[in-house]
């Protein structure tokens, strides 16, 4: 009896001893994840200020399409990132991988941070700005797919809620560079901020990773992933074997990477399109961060208890039902009120999406391919759908004069999305 007692003590003391390491694995997790989003975040805020600088123009609207083309552009390396990055994750470690692509994610911000203007080196400064986003986004093409592996395969038992952090530290980078945004803009001048504000969030974004550097370096490999047997060529693998896989992944990722770079978008969106002051939008976007920082994990563990896509088409219904009175309630009132209403909308339904999403992701890929596959399939949705937001909602208000054109594309995302998890939940029995 007494033997017995002491084999329950010692379960006991593992699991306190698990739940204590959770908090460290999530920080080392996703320390990256928000890093990438912070820097990502920072440039889509400060985009007009960047297009006049780096991508000058007699036209305004030339400029900044630009910018937002040099920012969507970038985005095409990524699955070259994540073919390579991932892959390494699945063949030689999820820790491994993590610690290069924080490496690279440093060297990109660095760049970025002190890149000369138009001015001053000429046609240099945007080719500069352009190789420095290349640099971040081969390594933020695997930055997602190898952390949220490591968490899934070391908490198995609340995918849900530990994977949820990868997308709730992205509300932490967003309450950060909004938080800038709205510091920056209301302190200090036009000029002061042309000549060096916009730079000190990118050097606060390099203070990050030395930090995300150490942590990572203390973490370890889970038990599901040294058990697995490896795989010589995990590409080659995934494309043999779970084409349908990738395609479900895009599908799901659709809504939520259109919703998040919207987000983005909007103090541009206040300025240009409903005549608010930068600050404004700044601030509405703030609010988005705390939404999606707090409720996120939330979400993630309902997806635990009653499954992931009965929560997320459920966020789907309600999004493509409603997206289109909200942005038109915007328009006919531009105003901070009406802004923080549409953009606390937004931020509540992309967070009941969101929580559920990255363990969703982790199941339709076995472990030995789940870095590769995640990673490949999260930055071919955030390419085409994502990155490219901003540039087409720019070009779709342009166009057609219609400040609504933001839903019309959001409609379509979430119905594809939609659509995708009806096919999961049939195909895959994913509940």
């Amino acid at each position: 009896m007494a033997g017995s007692d002491t084999l329950t003590l010692d379960a006991n003391r593992v699991s306190t001893l698990s739940d204590k390491k959770i908090y460290k694995l999530v920080i080392a997790s996703s320390i990256g994840n928000a890093l990438e989003w912070f820097d990502l975040i920072v440039y889509g805020f400060f985009a007009a200020t960047i297009a006049k600088l780096f991508f000058p123009s007699d036209n305004e609207t030339v400029s900044l399409l630009l910018a937002l083309g040099s920012f969507a552009l970038s985005y095409l390396i990524r699955p070259l990132g994540a073919v390579i990055i991932g892959s390494y994750a699945d063949r030689v470690g999820r820790k491994a991988a993590m610690l290069l692509t924080i490496w690279l994610m440093m060297i990109g911000t660095f760049l970025i941070s002190v890149m000369p203007t138009y001015e001053t080196i000429g046609i240099l400064a945007p080719i500069g700005i352009f190789a420095a986003r290349l640099i971040q986004g081969f390594s933020a093409g695997g930055e997602f797919g190898t952390a949220t592996a490591l968490l899934v395969e070391k908490a198995p038992h609340k995918k849900g809620l530990i994977s949820s952090f990868m997308f709730a530290s992205q509300g932490v980078s967003g309450l950060l560079a909004s938080g800038f945004g709205l510091l920056l803009t209301t302190t200090l001048t036009t000029d002061q901020l042309h000549d060096w504000g916009w730079r000190i969030p990118f050097l606060f974004g390099l203070l990050i990773g030395p930090v995300g550097l150490y942590i990572r370096r203390h973490i370890e490999e889970a038990t599901e992933f040294k058990q697995s047997e490896p795989q010589s060529a995990p590409v080659s693998t995934l494309l043999k074997h779970h084409k349908g896989s990738i395609l479900m992944a895009i599908g799901a990722m659709m809504l939520s990477t259109s919703v998040s770079y919207t987000i983005i978008y909007m103090p541009t969106y206040a300025v240009k399109q409903l005549g608010l002051s930068a600050s404004i939008g700044f601030g509405g976007t703030l609010l988005s961060g705390i939404i999606l920082t707090i409720l996120t994990p939330f979400v993630g563990h309902l997806s635990d208890l009653i499954g992931r896509t009965k929560v997320m088409l459920t966020a789907c219904t309600i999004f493509v039902i409603s997206i289109v009175p909200v942005f038109y309630y915007l328009s006919l009132y531009p105003a901070l009120a009406t802004l923080f209403m549409m953009l606390t909308w937004l931020s509540l339904l992309k967070a009941f999406y969101y929580g559920g999403l990255p363990a969703l992701l982790s199941e339709l890929f076995p472990t030995r391919v789940r870095a590769t596959g995640m990673s490949l399939s999260y930055n071919i949705a955030t390419t085409l759908f994502g990155s490219a937001t901003p540039f087409f909602i720019a070009l779709l208000i342009s166009s057609s004069g219609n400040n609504l054109a933001p839903s019309f594309y959001l409609i379509f995302t979430s119905t594809v999305s939609m659509i995708t998890l009806l096919i999961v939940r049939h195909k895959r029995s994913i509940g």
